[in-house]
């Protein structure tokens, strides 16, 4: 059933995915409403916006989704840049990933879609790196995009000047389906003991590490990662560093972004520890020596929509009528572009290639509980 005038479909979540899904909707003719709580929680505020699929190692069928939706991202941007007006920060800076030893780089899932890199060649790219990294891997069709200052602020224009509703500051409370068990309402309140139904037949999950909330069937946990940024010389870094556990994501300006921690067993504690920042500053220390003196400009936290296998819960969700968008963990930035034009397809009734259709299957919501034929 396709949402009319009268009832739109809502979109659940303000952060990215909601703001990629409802601008993809709403360019089809969809009407869009957005229903959010604290539009500044949202990962999409938090993330460094690395486009990473093979810098970060990304294996089987999350790493083919990474793929296909890198590909995507310039065209992407490019809507979002027409219909807003404004830039969205896209940069192919290339990333480079240094290893201690060859043996630890060539053991690297995606060693093989990357150039091997000696001291020599390291320090060509990144010429204050650490002394300890003997060796490296570059992957120079990865890239970022300033999705904080710039994607955010360009895609909500983009959608406000297509018409999408949006309602701030109000939190669901649940879902209410009819006698049928299709999506009939969504409760939420709006104001300090005050609550409101919504008539929804559709709606977009897309509430991030709050997602199991709403609908507990979901195995999606936060892990909370704490970030900060430091103002370096422009062009210090030209190239994106990465490790696991620490990364650094030089803007065009000369800004640094460094993240994160990955605390996945602090729940929704909110707020920056002495603990965590000193492990920031640790490998900061590690990676690039000389960007401990540059100035701090910020920090910040927030929290990661993590499932058991870090992959994504895409399409029909458990209850008739409501379709997943959540639970990216730290790839939603590169995974936004698919995840929009997926969702929108499946909404908008278009007939999915092969392709598509085992992405979807690949990424359901019962993959952890259900037996899936082997693709």
């Amino acid at each position: 059933m396709t949402a009319t005038s009268q009832t739109p479909l809502i979109v659940l979540g303000g952060g990215l995915m909601g703001l990629a899904i409802a601008h993809q909707l709403a360019r089809r003719g969809q009407t869009v409403q957005v229903i959010s709580r604290r539009r500044g929680e949202a990962a999409g505020f938090v993330a460094a916006g690395m486009l990473a699929p093979h810098a970060e190692g990304l294996s089987n069928a999350l790493l083919k989704l990474g793929q296909l939706s890198l590909e995507r991202i310039p065209l992407w941007v490019a809507q979002i840049e027409m219909d807003s007006g404004l830039s969205c920060g896209l940069r192919k800076s290339g990333i480079v990933v240094p290893f201690l030893t060859a043996t630890e780089r060539d053991a690297y899932p995606t060693a093989a879609l990357g150039q091997a890199l000696d001291r020599r060649q390291l320090e060509q790219e990144i010429p204050e790196l650490g002394d300890t990294w003997q060796t490296g891997l570059l992957f120079e069709q990865d890239g970022q995009i300033d999705n904080r200052r710039r994607l955010m602020k360009a895609l909500e224009r983009a959608c406000v000047l297509l018409g999408v509703q949006f309602l701030e500051g109000v939190e669901v409370l649940n879902l209410e389906c009819d006698h049928q068990g299709q999506l009939d309402r969504i409760n939420c309140g709006v104001a300090k003991g005050e609550t409101k139904r919504f008539l929804c037949k559709q709606a977009v999950l897309c509430s991030g590490a709050w997602s199991q909330q709403l609908v507990p069937q979901l195995q999606i946990s936060p892990v909370k990662g704490q970030m900060l940024s430091l103002q370096g010389p422009r062009e210090a870094l030209k190239r994106v560093i990465f490790r696991p556990d620490i990364y650094l994501v030089p803007r065009e300006d000369g800004l640094i972004v460094v993240g994160a921690t990955n605390e996945a067993e602090v729940g929704f504690s909110e707020g920056l520890t002495p603990d965590g920042q000193r492990r920031l500053y640790n490998g900061i220390e590690s990676l690039l020596p000389i960007a401990v003196q540059w100035p701090l400009i910020e920090r910040w936290w927030g929290f990661r929509p993590c499932t058991p296998d870090e992959g994504p819960l895409l399409g029909a969700g458990p209850i008739p009528g409501l379709w997943l968008a959540c639970g990216h963990h730290r790839n939603g930035v590169l995974l936004a572009a698919i995840t929009a034009e997926l969702t929108a397809d499946v909404i908008s009734g278009v007939t999915p290639d092969r392709t598509m259709i085992s992405h979807l299957s690949a990424f359901r919501w019962d993959r952890f509980t259900c037996e899936l034929p082997v693709k």
